[in-house]
Formats: C-alpha cells, structure tokens, sequence
C-alpha cells in the first residue's frame, strides 16, 4: 500500500533531478540512479549503468546543453508495488524563460532500494511530434487518448 510519503519521496527524487541539471553537476544527476538503470534519450540513444548516465550528461552539460535547464511536469504516478512507481510526465530543457509548451513524454521507473531511498531504474524520453499527433487526431479520432477528450 502507498502512502503520501510514497508519492512525496518520488517528486523529491524528480525534484532533485531537476536541481542537479541546474547545476549541470552531471555526478548529483547520476547519483539519483541506480546502478544498472537504462536511459533512452529522444534521439534513441541507450546509455547503460550510472556511470554511463554521468559521463554522457558531463559531456552534454559541457556542451550541447551547456547553460539549460530542466522543466519536469509529473502527468502520472502509478504504484506496481510498495518499491516500484512509474511516472509519466513532459519535460524539455530551455535556456532563459520556461517553456509554456513541454515537447517531451517521460517515463521513469523508480526502486525504493535497499538503504529505503527512491532511485530511477528507468528513463524514457521520447520528442512529441504535435503537429503530426493533430493530424493523426482528425483523420483517425479513435486515437485521441482519453485524457484529451
């Protein structure tokens, strides 16, 4: 059974994501993951293991995303069991102003590990394509998810 603190220590972890990409601290960032955790970025990129996730965010915060900031917006958080929670969310980087539209869906998938902290196992990012999902929309209306009707 899950419990507001459940859901409180996953937002903190998402959270803290956040913070770490705002200091482009690519180790805080890693830390927030375990191990063996798997990250798929929009490209289709795969990076395996923590120290994967470190060193590819190291590089990015040095370069490609040098001075970005993260936007994170929690769609979804669904329990599989006491130590297991799937989040579905919108996220993006930006520099200067937030963004009012988020282009990214995210799934992770967080563990309550041995030592009881929360840590994400999984990531998902995948780049929403809006105006290709509009025309999909009208021609085909039995895929609107639910959500959006």
């Amino acid at each position: 059974m899950t419990t507001t603190d459940d859901v409180a220590a996953v937002t903190s972890v998402l959270n803290e994501l956040v913070a770490a990409w705002g200091q482009h601290d690519a180790q805080a960032y890693g830390e927030l993951f375990t191990e063996d955790a798997t990250y798929i970025t929009y490209v289709g990129t795969l990076y395996q293991g923590r120290q994967d996730i470190v060193d590819s965010h190291r590089s990015l915060f040095a370069g490609f995303l040098k001075g970005t900031k993260l936007a994170d917006e929690v769609l979804d958080i669904r329990f599989l069991g006491p130590d297991v929670a799937v989040v579905n969310g919108r996220g993006d980087t930006y520099k200067g102003k937030r963004p009012p539209k988020l282009t990214k869906i995210q799934t992770y998938t967080l563990v309550r590990q041995n030592d009881g902290k929360w840590r994400i196992a999984t990531f998902h990012n995948t780049k929403r394509k809006p105006l290709m999902e509009s025309l999909s929309y009208r021609f085909a209306p039995g895929l609107i998810p639910a959500a959006e009707k």
